[in-house]
């Protein structure tokens, strides 16, 4: 949502100007990471504010490390934010996809050119042209995350977040 958006935004910005911050930790609420966008916004009229795409720069060229706690499911533009992080951590029986396609669209925030640079182009397409979920253990295999739990994700995240 739009709100999303402009929070991420203004988070972003807040903490990559004040040096108390050493890093930032990005994740969802009630056991989901996001599902990404809300399809009946795309027949709405053009709103203002941040789009998708430019959240997801912004988060990938913040000075300090960003860190995607995923949980749940990071489907769509949810898995393009975590991809746009510099870390990313997932609970084990979180899933990740790009499903748009099944829907006849292509992911609209650079996921089609940042998932080949981190998965390599052969697991990458596979996932953007076929919207296949993957779980977490499939994700730590492609390097697609950096590391699983079976705990508290945002603990671990935190822990990382503290480490690098």
């Amino acid at each position: 949502s739009l709100a999303v958006l402009q929070a991420l935004e203004d988070g972003l910005k807040k903490a990559d100007a004040d040096p108390s911050v050493k890093a930032v930790m990005i994740c969802g609420e009630n056991g989901k990471f996001s599902a990404g966008a809300d399809i009946r916004g795309f027949s709405s009229p053009k709103r203002h504010g941040p789009g998708l795409g430019p959240i997801v720069s912004l988060i990938e060229s913040c000075e300090k490390p960003v860190v995607a706690a995923i949980e749940g499911v990071a489907l769509g533009g949810g898995l393009e934010v975590a991809l746009g992080c510099h870390y990313r951590i997932a609970h084990v029986k979180a899933r990740m996809g790009l499903p748009e396609v099944t829907i006849g669209l292509l992911p609209g925030a650079e996921g089609t050119q940042r998932l080949p640079r981190l998965i390599g182009v052969p697991a990458a397409l596979d996932m953007i042209t076929t919207g296949k979920h993957i779980p977490a253990t499939e994700a730590l295999k492609l390097g697609l995350v950096d590391e699983i739990v079976e705990e508290n994700t945002i603990e671990a995240a935190i822990h990382l977040a503290n480490k690098v």
